[in-house]
């Protein structure tokens, strides 16, 4: 068995009205199967209770204490309260549903930062929803970063996006193509690489990670023939990563990137854009991918979906990528304590 965290994992509820109630039932019930590591729920006893019986879920649900949950774990699903009910049917987000998706990350990454849980696994939000009731951060990742910053600077938060076949990086995030061009520098690109290089040696114990960087223009530019910056901005930052001792490759032609034998040549692929990124892993591991948030000061995993309003309370939600974001939040909690 591979080893386990000294802590438990804080799962958050995300939006109420989606699936992550369904998939967390899920997981738990195949804690033993699966032997996944101990975590507990942080949200509404009477939602989970009522999604539980929507599926038929023989589930038996515990209302514990943080520090009751492991040890409840094996026999109930740990469910500590957040602090905010949630009322909302199945794919029919309501007022209470910001609120209670909120609270629920807000006191996960307490419950890390202050030691009672060795990583905050996320279930998926509803940014639409949140948007309407005043969030005012593009997404998840960024108000991480905001919450890591109340006794600190606030951290570069960079978005991994994880599978035992691909691992990719966007350095613009969940901006507009246009606003990510504009955004896009050298010493953004060296910063995002020296985040990635340092948790891949840190967190995922590969010594001397390897790491391609893709261009951002078709074929790399051509040269300079269908644009410039593969010559002015990104083979600048390759320059000084390699500097620091960073094994980066690249600029390289992102439509070559992912295919079986490219993708056996690196640990890890940083491309200029959100999408540049996504597709691939989206393609090859849609079921079992893990968005991974580095440069925090603490571990966060989450499935590599959305809230899929349309299969929520139905019993069709698979709950293999939250399996796999467990499963990834407790190997590398478990790195950070050796």
């Amino acid at each position: 068995m591979a080893k386990q965290p000294a802590k438990p994992l804080a799962l958050t509820l995300g939006e109420p009205a989606g699936i992550g109630p369904d998939i967390t039932i899920a997981a738990w019930l195949k804690r033993r199967e699966l032997d996944l590591p101990a975590f507990y729920l942080l949200g509404d006893e009477a939602l989970i209770a009522r999604r539980a019986k929507a599926l038929g879920a023989a589930v038996r649900i515990a209302s514990v204490t943080t520090g009751e949950a492991e040890a409840a774990f094996p026999e109930a699903l740990p469910v500590v309260a957040s602090g905010e009910p949630a009322s909302a049917a199945p794919g029919k987000p309501d007022a209470s549903s910001a609120p209670a998706a909120l609270a629920s990350i807000r006191q996960a990454v307490t419950d890390v930062r202050e030691g009672r849980a060795g990583a905050v696994v996320t279930n998926p939000i509803a940014k639409s929803v949140l948007y309407r009731a005043g969030f005012r951060h593009p997404g998840h990742t960024e108000f991480l970063a905001e919450l890591a910053a109340e006794d600190g600077p606030t951290p570069q938060p960079v978005m991994m996006l994880w599978s035992p076949r691909l691992a990719v990086v966007p350095v613009t995030i969940h901006v507009s193509l246009r606003d990510a061009l504009a955004q896009l520098t050298s010493e953004l690109i060296v910063s995002t690489v020296r985040i990635v290089a340092t948790e891949l040696k840190s967190r995922f114990g590969i010594a001397n990670p390897r790491i391609a960087i893709s261009g951002l223009n078709p074929h790399a530019g051509e040269d300079g023939s269908l644009g410039h910056e593969e010559q002015t901005v990104i083979a600048p930052a390759i320059k000084t990563l390699r500097g620091d001792g960073i094994e980066a490759k690249g600029p390289l032609p992102a439509d070559t990137m992912f295919h079986e034998a490219a993708r056996n040549s690196y640990d890890c692929a940083v491309c200029m854009y959100h999408d540049q990124a996504l597709i691939p892993i989206k393609t090859v591991a849609f079921d079992d991918a893990v968005n991974v948030t580095l440069g925090l000061p603490f571990i966060r995993t989450s499935p590599d979906h959305g809230t899929a309003f349309d299969i929520a309370g139905t019993g069709k939600a698979n709950p293999a990528s939250l399996i796999a974001a467990l499963r990834l939040a407790s190997r590398m909690a478990a790195a950070k304590t050796r």
